[in-house]
């Protein structure tokens, strides 16, 4: 079994603001797009026209009507139905089982900056960093015989041929919203971890004590006596009491 590397200071990740995500998919297929070429290339696609096509995609936006407790879809007030999108992918856990469960050493987190990646050379397809991930990020190639995962697109955040502005995960360039942030989560003084400290940034399934590095800002829930009818009214409750993202979070681990 692989082991992980001692902690380290250095922990780059997403942080994605679930209250502005539109759920366009623009991340997902730049994603598809850029590292289909890049680092972990090719990507497989399947029938991608047919009825049911299949392929290996690193960003999967799930679209969720969310029922907070104590509230109906129609209902006005606190608990008012609303639609959420949920934008995932590998969230480069500090504690990633993936790692831990491979055989072969193939799985492994990376000392200086904490990304996990995966070495095709020594990859034999058995899938139990799969079965070992609680939030579906692995994708198994199939044309390759070889799983493949998220890279924070490695290719792009040190290549110093780019401009710095570009220097950061294709989904954060593209996304038309604003939606995500890209930064070192392991620096308290950071842009991004000062934006998780003040909006509650959110573990997703932080029971699983994975330590995702990656982290979500809570939908803001509505106040309690809205009425539905007129502009909404919001509250930005923290990560684990917002009653939304709990609903979420709930269907997501089924």
């Amino acid at each position: 079994m692989t082991t992980l590397p001692a902690a380290t200071e250095k922990a780059l990740g997403l942080v994605i603001d679930l209250d502005i995500c539109v759920g366009c998919h623009a991340c997902a297929v730049n994603c598809k797009q850029w590292n289909t070429g890049g680092h972990m290339a090719p990507l497989t696609d399947h029938a991608p026209y047919g009825a049911d096509p299949t392929g290996v995609w690193f960003n999967r936006i799930h679209t969720f009507e969310a029922v907070p407790e104590g509230g109906a879809a129609g209902q006005g007030g606190c608990g008012a139905g609303q639609t959420v999108h949920f934008p995932k992918s590998c969230l480069h856990c500090r504690d990633a089982a993936c790692v831990t469960v491979c055989p072969t050493g193939a799985s492994f987190k990376r000392a200086e900056d904490g990304i996990v990646l995966v070495d095709e050379s020594k990859c034999i397809g058995c899938k139990l960093c799969s079965w070992a991930c609680p939030y579906g990020a692995r994708e198994f190639d199939s044309d390759a015989g070889v799983m493949k995962k998220c890279t924070l697109c490695i290719d792009r955040i040190y290549n110093e041929n780019l401009e710095e502005v570009d220097r950061v995960p294709v989904c954060v360039s593209t996304c038309p919203a604003g939606a995500r942030h890209f930064g070192d989560l392991g620096d308290s003084n950071s842009a991004v971890s000062k934006l998780v400290a003040d909006r509650g940034g959110y573990d997703l399934m932080a029971e699983m004590n994975y330590r995702p590095t990656n982290k979500y800002l809570p939908p803001r829930a509505r106040r309690a006596g809205g009425t539905g009818d007129g502009p909404t009214q919001l509250a930005a409750e923290p990560g684990p009491e917002n009653p939304l993202l709990r609903w979420v979070d709930r269907m997501l681990s089924r």
